[in-house]
């Protein structure tokens, strides 16, 4: 691809247009960049690694998989407005068998998952994988993603016991039984819970990289915030505006430094992508 710079006229300094944006030092044409975004945006339940490869004709799995997940970052829009009226929040764990509340063990994550709730239906919702079920891990979640004065709707977990001092009205919803289930009493948050964890099997065939679970949640919250779009391409503009904010992620960041804060290792949440 043919480098066009720009330059300054003032102090001649010269700059391409992809420079600071997902884009940068891309090899191949920006039209196969928007071939995939795309594609990405116009498949409901997304794509693979090895389906983008497919479809592009792209020489390597290696690129496609990059181009996945800077993609997935700039789904996520800085400064995003947080989740407002009254929102649901709950933990579970994604990949293997659940185990007690606050502990992780083996190939297991712990994510907490926030959802508006409009009526009887699910607005929008946010995820974030988190260290353990404490208070504080728990707390930093909710100040980072609910409104101030939004009322938070738990269960009877004891990390939410802050809510109220922080200024989020809280409403408890305890188990009447050990039989009562919880996704009676939480059903937006469960009901999404049910919905990623098909996504991920369906998709992804169970194959995402714990160190990368952050980007997929973020892909997921994405999709699921547009669910109603009716126009395709309404996606593919929201994701062609995010790209170009994004700081640029060469592949050794992406393989050796990825997002999440809490798990440094490879370790599969399934089996091999």
């Amino acid at each position: 691809m043919r480098t066009v710079l720009w330059q300054c006229a003032a102090c001649g300094r010269q700059t391409s247009v992809t420079a600071g944006t997902i884009f940068q030092d891309t090899r191949l044409p920006l039209t196969t960049w928007f071939r995939a975004m795309w594609w990405v945006t116009s498949q409901k339940t997304g794509v693979s690694a090895l389906g983008v490869q497919q479809i592009l004709g792209l020489g390597s799995y290696q690129t496609a998989w990059a181009w996945l997940h800077k993609l997935r970052r700039a789904m996520v829009r800085p400064g995003r407005d947080r989740l407002a009226g009254c929102v649901e929040v709950d933990e579970t764990y994604v990949g293997g068998r659940g185990g007690p509340r606050g502990r992780s063990t083996g190939k297991k994550a712990l994510i907490v998952i926030a959802a508006e709730e409009v009526g009887r239906g699910i607005g929008r919702i946010r995820m974030r994988r988190i260290p353990d079920a404490s208070a504080g891990s728990l707390q930093a979640f909710v100040q980072d993603t609910i409104t101030p004065g939004t009322l938070v709707h738990t269960d009877g977990w004891h990390g939410y016991d802050r809510l109220n001092a922080h200024g989020y009205p809280h409403r408890v919803t305890l188990l009447r039984g050990e039989h009562e289930l919880a996704s009676v009493l939480l059903p937006r948050v469960h009901r999404v819970v049910a919905l990623l964890t098909r996504w991920l099997l369906g998709t992804h065939q169970g194959a995402v990289s714990a160190a990368h679970l952050d980007d997929y949640l973020d892909e997921f919250t994405f999709r699921f915030n547009r669910r109603t779009s009716r126009h395709r391409g309404t996606l593919f503009f929201r994701l062609v505006e995010q790209a170009v904010a994004v700081e640029p992620i060469p592949y050794a960041r992406l393989v050796t430094q990825p997002r999440s804060r809490i798990a440094r290792d490879h370790n599969r949440l399934g089996s091999p992508e």
